[in-house]
């Protein structure tokens, strides 16, 4: 049985119940009408809500519909943006441990060149303190031999072997390469003693002539070493302006490269952020679009749930009012209905005793006290009876106090305790309704500081790229005015050699056999005129000088550019680190929050739930305090009352056992007046 029906069964007592009239009193209007209309109501009532709950069930499947179509083309897209940036990062891991390796290549072999540059130089140093001193030695012994040789040649040979001079001979002679022939007349001319000068034979010819070779000899070899040592020098000076200009590039090289692996690994740390937000953001839609279909699934299966219960509920009410509306129906109830047997279908034991009770305050008196008043006239009467018909009357009125003492000890327990249980279900609504209401602000100002911290990144991103985009600007532009620079220098530089070529021929270089090529090409000189033509010195110093004056303003202007760029890039590489530093903090912040604000949402929705189901309680506890009142009230009111007639009548009674078993009913009486008095 429904709920509705139910209804309509409690209407149908309530409508019994309204009956009370006498017996013999006739019905002027049927009462069923009023039955009929009620149901009708009812009918109107389960229609509208089924219209209702068919327009809110339409709209959840559009929503469903429109919802799921959303989420699907948001997961592709997700997807597809997954693809691009897997793409994208294995793309820009790739290049940028190629940039690192390659910057690793660079540094080695810049390093390795520096160090070819200073094994160079440090063998050059051996060499050329090698040469000092063999060509020291070289010169030494020439300039000792030609002295010799001027010596002999003079006819000064005996004084000539008592020198210095004759014993470097003597060395010489020993480890020079000569003939074994020549060794031996040298030898000899140069160990001969003081005392056999008298019997020298002068072969001096012959000596000169070997001092003259081996003179020679040093000499060539002199020249020999000076042409190697020259030739070591050129080579020394080709190698290191070579690695020089190798070390250059690579400096240029590693610097290209630190700034290229720098924007490299902000762009993979950016594109691994944006891959994660992504991959998280379709978890949530698929979790969500799985959620949407089964709710959406449910909502159709409780929809068609709900209508076939709407239509057994409609055509249960259908059938009751085509039943109760029938015209022999109505003629039924019209004839049977005033009959005091559907009086009574209301009629309670609770009721009986009310009557009773009005009854006996009137002065009717209790219907047990006129069943014995009924025995007390019978003409056969047996006081015996009498008697114990007295004492159970008695007995019974004790049980009724009893039972209505129990009853009030129960109701005013039964009040405390339902209305104590009120109070502590307001007040748990009242902490759940604060609860809620914090966690709602929780939620909104966390939100509220995600939307901000995501604006941040947002914002910390475009700085970077707008900062990136700067220092490309201004690099490309360093590189612009250096190269411009530099060829206004050699410009200048050719259009001043070419005014020295005419006015300062001393200081005019000639250029090399293949023409440098300028950026800009020097104006060609003028022509030729008619008549003499006179130099201008004193203009064309001051235009050389005023050259010299740019020159030297070009070098400044390159020494500032060259430090700026370096400094501009050095605060663009700390701004790159301190940018990716800053965004993975505001991203770990919002995870952080996005967590907190996860947990106070699930809090907010077992609040919301418990606070609902509090609610309910209360209510429940509300009615059910109701109920107690409607039952208890009436005894807590009359109490005091019904205690006093129930004693009033227990003592009646007593008195009249006491007259049946003989006592004299005037001593009762006075005793009576004695105890009010």
């Amino acid at each position: 049985m429904t709920f509705r029906c139910l209804v309509v069964v409690l209407a149908l007592a309530g409508c019994a119940q309204s009956l009370s009239v006498s017996s013999n009193s006739q019905l002027t209007v049927n009462p069923i009408r009023r039955v009929v209309t009620m149901l009708q109501s009812m009918q109107k009532k389960v229609e509208a809500e089924g219209e209702k709950e068919q327009e809110m069930f339409e709209k959840f499947m559009c929503y469903c519909k429109n919802g799921k179509g959303a989420l699907a083309a948001s997961i592709e897209a997700a997807k597809g943006k997954n693809e691009q940036l897997i793409s994208s990062i294995e793309e820009t891991d790739s290049r940028l441990k190629q940039s690192k390796a390659d910057l690793k290549g660079a540094q080695e072999s810049r390093a390795a060149a520096k160090e070819a540059v200073a094994k160079a130089t440090s063998l050059r140093e051996k060499e050329a303190a090698a040469y000092a001193k063999e060509s020291g030695d070289f010169n030494t012994n020439i300039a000792a031999m030609k002295k010799a040789t001027a010596a002999i040649s003079k006819g000064m040979g005996g004084a000539f072997l008592q020198t210095s001079t004759a014993s470097m001979l003597k060395q010489l002679s020993v480890t020079m390469d000569i003939s074994s022939v020549d060794r031996d007349v040298l030898t000899s001319f140069l160990t001969q003693g003081q005392g056999a000068e008298a019997d020298y034979a002068p072969a001096s010819g012959q000596i000169t002539g070997i001092l003259k070779q081996m003179t020679d000899t040093m000499a060539a070899d002199l020249a020999s070493a000076t042409a190697e040592e020259d030739g070591s020098i050129k080579e020394f000076n080709g190698l290191v302006a070579a690695k020089t200009k190798e070390i250059n590039a690579l400096t240029k090289e590693i610097e290209t490269k630190t700034a290229l692996i720098g924007e490299l690994g902000v762009q993979l740390v950016t594109e691994k952020e944006d891959l994660d937000d992504t991959s998280k953001g379709l978890v949530e839609d698929e979790k969500f679009l799985k959620d949407l279909e089964t709710d959406c699934a449910t909502k159709d299966e409780e929809h068609a749930a709900h209508q076939k219960i709407r239509a057994e509920e409609v055509l249960a009410i259908a059938d009751t009012i085509k039943i109760l509306n029938d015209d022999d129906a109505l003629e039924l109830f019209k004839k049977t209905l005033p009959t005091p047997a559907l009086l009574q279908l209301a009629t309670t034991g609770q009721a009986v005793k009310a009557r009773a009770i009005v009854a006996l305050q009137k002065g009717n008196g209790d219907f047990r006290l006129n069943l014995i008043a009924l025995a007390l006239k019978g003409k056969k009467v047996s006081f015996d009876k009498v008697l114990v018909m007295v004492d159970e009357m008695v007995t019974l009125l004790k049980k009724e106090q009893v039972h209505d003492d129990d009853k009030k000890e129960y109701c005013e327990n039964m009040i405390d305790t339902t209305e104590d249980k009120v109070k502590e279900l307001e007040l748990r609504i009242s902490d759940l309704a604060k609860a809620v209401a914090d966690a709602k602000e929780g939620i909104a100002t966390l939100t509220e500081e995600i939307a901000g911290l995501g604006d941040g990144i947002a914002a910390l991103d475009k700085q970077v790229a707008d900062a990136t985009e700067q220092r490309k600007e201004e690099h490309a532009e360093s590189v612009e005015t250096l190269t411009s620079d530099n060829a206004a220098k050699e410009l200048i530089g050719f259009a001043k050699n070419r005014m020295n070529k005419f006015y300062n021929p001393k200081l005019y270089k000639a250029p090399p056999a293949a023409a440098p090529v300028f950026a800009q090409v020097a104006p060609p000189p003028p022509p030729e005129t008619a008549g003499a033509y006179a130099k201008k010195g004193g203009e064309s110093g001051g235009v050389i000088a005023m050259m010299d004056m740019m020159v030297a303003d070009l070098d400044k202007e390159i020494t500032e550019v060259e430090v700026e760029e370096k400094n501009a890039q050095a605060e663009y590489e700390q701004l790159i680190g301190d940018s990716a530093a800053k965004r993975a903090s505001d991203s770990k912040s919002i995870e952080d929050k996005e967590a907190t604000k996860a947990d106070l949402e699930a809090r907010l929705l077992k609040d919301e739930e418990e606070k609902t189901a509090t609610t309910k309680e209360a209510m429940a506890t509300h009615q059910y305090l109701g109920e107690v009142h409607s039952d208890c009230d009436w005894l807590l009111t009359n109490f005091d009352t019904r205690k006093t007639a129930r004693a009033g009548e227990v003592d009646a009674l007593t008195k009249a056992k006491a007259v049946l078993s003989g006592a004299d009913y005037s001593l009762l009486q006075k005793a009576e007046v004695h105890r009010h008095a």
